[in-house]
This record gives structure tokens, C-alpha cells and sequence, in this order.
């Protein structure tokens, strides 16, 4: 068989900070043992590093080995802040100079999880798009007004790369494997680990609204739960009003003050986010779409999925419904 062609390796560092999210992680760096798995070459390298070269324990009580001295790890494409818990007392005065002088040698800044914040600290976020983990949105855009803060499950801005926690990185980084080493070796990856599909960066991380709004906010989480309940056939303001005790009027206060939006907006948004879920998920036709999520024609529904998303419906389900990759090899790979 024909060998592939040579592709420059990228190199990657992942800093480990103390009580770093493992899971986040181990997200990032198994899909780029899977690319060079299936590309049949080393196209990524990465090292597990920390400032002093100590193995650094996670917030799951385990640690990595081997772990490599940040100033050792040689040349890198890109260095990601790995953080997890208790983030504000993991950031010391040498981590943010380290960072700064990374950043002086234009080399990548990346985050994973709450890693975002010692790059904030550090100003090297700054007009600079950004994702972080949901519970350190509110905190973030507070402290930090210079950063554009998004709700996505991660953001690329120009050599800025950062992801929300979780199984975000795994989504990034296949989103990195496609730009590197094309589609069908990243359709390839995330069948390997079982993914229904690659989420991209117009996918938001699910804030929990008693999240975004506190617990003590009962009469608006309630108001919310009734339009969650009511998708397909969407309830008036009045209705809403009588279900909830409330008056109009107060529920657009609420709304204003603590989701800074009108009802309406929350109301359409949060059908589109269904009809999205459905389209990438699953066959159900544009029509059936259009009327489970409460919409009064396609003309209607495309018209507001692309105002929201940028693109209509039908581009949307191409992107579910792309050709399955030719597969050079079919011995299986494993995991």
C-alpha cells in the first residue's frame, strides 16, 4: 500500500496545575494518539509538563508520569493550562510569568477547563474570544471585562484555543484533526471513541439556568421549565402568566434582569436548540422538525435557524449526513 504523505508533526504541551481536571485531560491527548493511529504516522507529539517537572496530582488523587519541567519540553506548537479545581490558588506569580514569556516567543496558549483563568490573570486573553467551564463564566466576565467571553464548548481565536471541561477538549481537538488531517480521519477518531457526533464551536455548553440565575430565583426557573415543557406547541406570555401566578410584566423584568433578554428571545432560542439536537441526531424530515418544535412553516423555521446559526436547516442535516470515510485500511484499530 501506498505510504501516506509525510504531514509536519505538531507538537503539544499540556501544563498540569495542582488538582488539574484528568478528564479533560485525557480528552485532548487520546484523540491524538488515534490520529496517528489511523493517519499511520506521528503527525502530533505532545509532552505532560509542569513548571518544576514534578509529577502534579489531578483532582481525582491520581498524577501522570512522565512529567517533563515546562522549560525542558522543547520546541511546541502550542502549550495548554490544565486546570481543574480551586483554579485561583493554583495560579502563582511564576506560572503567569512562564505564560508571558510563552507568549512573547509567539508560541500557541491553549486552556482546558478552568485554565482559562490563569491566561486571563496572566492578560494574555485579552480581545481575545475565549470559553471556560459554565461554574466560571459569571466570574470570568467580572473580572476580566477586556476578554469576550462565550458560552461555546470551546473557541479558536487565532492562536488562542480554549474549551470549556469535560468532554470539551475531546470535541476540540477532533475539530484540530480535521483541519490537520481532514475529515475523514476525524469521522474515524470519533468513531473509535464511540461519539454520536463532532460538535463544533456554534455548539454551546449547557449552563443549568438555576446556575446561571441561583436557586432562590424559583419564579423564573418556573417560567422556564414551562417553556422547556412546551416546545412543540409554544404558550403565549398570558399563559404563562396565569400558569405561574405572575404578571407579564413581571416575567420581562425577570428575564431582563437576570437572563438580560426579553421572554420571546429565550422562548425561540431555546426551540432552536431543540430543532438543532434533532437535526444532528437524528432522520426526522425538516417538516416534522419545523412542527415539533413549534414553528409555523419550513420558510418560517429556516428563516430563524439561520439568524441564529448562520446557516439554514438543509445545510445544517448535511453536515449529519456526510459520506462515511473511505476506509484505506479495515483492520480494526481498537482503542
Amino acid at each position: 500500500m501506498k505510504a501516506p504523505p509525510q504531514i509536519r508533526k505538531s507538537r503539544f504541551a499540556f501544563l498540569t496545575l495542582p488538582q488539574y481536571s484528568a478528564i479533560a485531560l485525557t480528552n485532548a491527548v487520546e484523540p491524538l494518539r488515534m490520529a496517528n493511529s489511523l493517519a499511520g504516522q506521528a503527525a502530533y507529539e505532545w509532552v505532560i509538563a509542569s513548571l518544576d517537572g514534578r509529577s502534579i496530582v489531578a483532582s481525582n488523587g491520581l498524577s501522570l508520569a512522565p512529567t517533563v519541567a515546562l522549560d525542558q519540553v522543547g520546541r511546541v506548537d502550542t502549550v495548554f493550562v490544565c486546570g481543574g479545581v480551586q483554579i485561583r490558588d493554583a495560579v502563582s506569580p511564576a506560572l503567569l510569568a512562564a505564560l508571558r514569556r510563552l507568549s512573547e516567543q509567539r508560541i500557541g496558549l491553549g486552556s482546558l477547563c478552568t485554565g482559562g483563568y490563569a491566561l486571563a490573570r496572566a492578560g494574555l486573553l485579552d480581545r481575545y474570544r475565549a470559553t471556560i467551564h459554565w461554574e466560571n463564566v459569571s466570574a470570568l466576565r467580572e473580572e476580566f471585562p477586556r476578554i469576550i467571553i462565550s458560552d461555546q464548548v470551546f473557541t479558536v481565536d487565532r492562536n488562542r484555543f480554549t474549551a470549556s471541561g469535560g468532554v470539551a477538549p475531546l470535541d476540540m481537538m477532533l475539530n484540530l484533526i480535521e483541519e490537520k488531517l481532514g475529515s475523514r480521519i476525524a469521522q474515524r477518531v470519533s468513531e473509535q471513541f464511540i461519539v454520536d457526533r463532532i460538535r463544533s464551536d456554534k455548539d454551546r455548553q449547557y449552563v443549568p439556568l438555576r446556575a446561571q440565575v441561583g436557586v432562590s430565583h424559583q419564579s423564573l426557573i418556573k417560567v422556564a421549565e414551562l417553556m422547556e415543557a412546551n416546545v412543540e406547541r409554544p404558550m403565549s406570555l398570558e399563559r404563562i402568566a396565569q400558569e405561574t401566578g405572575l404578571s407579564r410584566r413581571q416575567i420581562e423584568r425577570l428575564f431582563k434582569r437576570h437572563l438580560n433578554c426579553v421572554p420571546k428571545r429565550y422562548y425561540l432560542e431555546l426551540r432552536l436548540k431543540r430543532a438543532r439536537e434533532l437535526l444532528l441526531q437524528t432522520a426526522m424530515p425538516i417538516m416534522d422538525i419545523t412542527t415539533a418544535c413549534g414553528f409555523q412553516s419550513p420558510p418560517h423555521f429556516s428563516k430563524c435557524y439561520r439568524k441564529q446559526f448562520g446557516y439554514p436547516p438543509s445545510i445544517e442535516r448535511q453536515t449529519r449526513q456526510k459520506a462515511a470515510p473511505v476506509v484505506e485500511d479495515d483492520r480494526p484499530v481498537g482503542i
